[in-house]
């Protein structure tokens, strides 16, 4: 697999990076390279807009956004991009990510953003869908997700096992 990042992570704040490097570890265990970067909705509009409409030209196939508050990043994404966009809310307000999440998925008709749980266990199932997008052109992604299951489902049983004795 060539170096050029084939994803892109976007963070509304360096504050996000805890959990958006869980999406990170995900990539790098697949081997799909990537790119992160801080970018606003609403403090750098410019730097957002040139980013979507730079990246698939650059090469970048999916968008993983992650924001907390009033999160219009991935939305922001999404409207100026035909690449597909998973939106991460991320718990940064009193709200404890309720109303990220619901600034995620609220999306108008036509624009969608695949949006995933609040915080790190969302972050992990971006990367995870991210690479699922990229297994449809690619048989040995297809395989290595497949691998990936095997592992999780073997680790349940042994977990399963340690608890009968």
């Amino acid at each position: 697999m060539s170096n050029t990042p084939l994803v892109g992570i976007l963070m509304g704040s360096d504050s996000d990076l805890p959990v958006m490097e869980e999406a990170a570890k995900v990539l790098k265990s697949f081997n799909v390279p990537y790119e992160m970067t801080v970018s606003s909705a609403h403090r750098t509009p410019k730097r957002t807009l040139d980013y979507a409409r730079s990246a698939e030209g650059r090469g970048i196939k999916v968008v993983i956004a992650g924001a907390g508050s009033a999160a219009h990043l991935a939305g922001f994404l999404a409207a100026e991009t035909t690449l597909p966009v998973i939106g991460v809310p991320i718990d940064s307000s009193p709200l404890k990510g309720l109303d990220s999440l619901l600034s995620t998925v609220q999306m108008p008709g036509g624009v969608p953003v695949a949006s995933m749980a609040i915080g790190k266990a969302g972050a992990k199932n971006a990367g995870i869908f991210a690479v699922q997008i990229l297994s449809i052109g690619d048989a040995s992604l297809r395989e290595a997700l497949k691998r990936h299951r095997e592992e999780m489902a073997r680790q349940v049983e042994e977990k399963a096992e340690k608890l009968k004795a």
